[in-house]
């Protein structure tokens, strides 16, 4: 993998930690999730006029992320509301590398190598250890986590196939970002426009945390142009590392050893990605009528992107 993108999404995945730690610490955490989203949406909305329209084969796409962000922002709010940030993240975000690596096979056609598998393998693994340390996880918290581990399988195969179409990666990232403003939208319908009320220092903190959220996130949409969805997702999962040390220094919540064990695990596999070589690495969906133009254009892009 190109060591460039592997160290952006390594940067992408501290960024993903530090906003998710921003909405646990948050008390209404609902509240806290829509002012975050009315920084990522609002930040990319300012950009749409600076940046060329997504080619017309990537709109279906972009939509459809867009919508499943909101589902995936819900079930995000209510896994936090009764799992810590050290077990009900690492059950989510362990979950997605797999399904991920499933969905890109099925769909785009992807195909990865023996040691890459074991090494995304290992890094799920290492993940959802994390999760456990001794105490029985209760169904509601586990149920949860799992869906919202769906939803980012889902958003993360429908990006990595809609951005080989869109031509400009950033004008893909903006205007699917900008769906994020359904959030509040869904917000006062539930709870009325009072309900955002509050200070200023909490909007401001929340408001950052959307920033950083699109930043992360266009990130791993970026090198998923340029990488197979599975790498790129089990190294932007590694995220749960940062959120486990963010969540012990700054929430309080328990570091055991096995938690230390698991890290060990998930740098293991995450060594592993940054030696394997990649197979399929430009590959776009099999079933589109603009595939072939897309793998053209993927594959020229990439050459320009590994000279520097």
């Amino acid at each position: 993998m190109n060591p460039l993108i592997a160290a952006l999404v390594l940067f992408a995945a501290l960024l993903h930690a530090a906003w998710n730690a921003m909405l646990r610490g948050g008390s209404n955490r609902l509240w806290s999730m829509t002012v975050i989203s009315i920084g990522l949406g609002g930040t990319s909305l300012l950009a749409l006029p600076f940046l060329p329209s997504p080619a017309a084969a990537s709109w279906p796409y972009l939509i459809a992320s867009g919508l499943i962000h909101i589902g995936y922002n819900l079930s995000l709010v209510r896994q936090y509301r009764t799992g810590d940030l050290g077990e009900a993240y690492p059950i989510a975000r362990g979950a997605s590398p797999l399904l991920i690596m499933l969905g890109a096979a099925a769909f785009a056609g992807e195909e990865l190598t023996g040691f890459s598998l074991i090494a995304i393998m290992l890094i799920s693994l290492g993940i959802i250890g994390m999760a456990f340390h001794g105490q029985r996880m209760k169904r509601e918290n586990l149920t949860a986590a799992l869906t919202t581990g769906v939803f980012i399988a889902l958003y993360s195969v429908i990006d990595g196939m809609g951005v080989r179409m869109a031509g400009d990666p950033f004008a893909y990232i903006a205007w699917m970002s900008s769906f994020f403003l359904l959030m509040p939208v869904y917000f006062v319908a539930m709870r009325g426009g009072g309900a955002l009320v509050a200070p200023l220092k909490a909007w401001a903190v929340a408001l950052t945390g959307g920033v950083v959220a699109l930043v992360a996130y266009g990130i791993v949409i970026y090198a998923m142009q340029h990488s197979p969805m599975g790498i790129v997702s089990a190294l932007r999962e590694t995220s749960v590392v940062f959120a486990t040390l963010l969540g012990w220094f700054f929430l309080g919540e328990p570091l055991s050893w096995r938690r230390l064990a698991a890290c060990l695990v998930i740098t293991t596999g995450t060594a592993g990605l940054g030696f394997s070589r990649e197979t399929g690495r430009n590959t776009v969906s099999r079933t589109s009528p603009y595939a072939a133009s897309a793998l053209i254009v993927s594959r020229e892009k990439a050459k320009v992107f590994r000279a520097f």
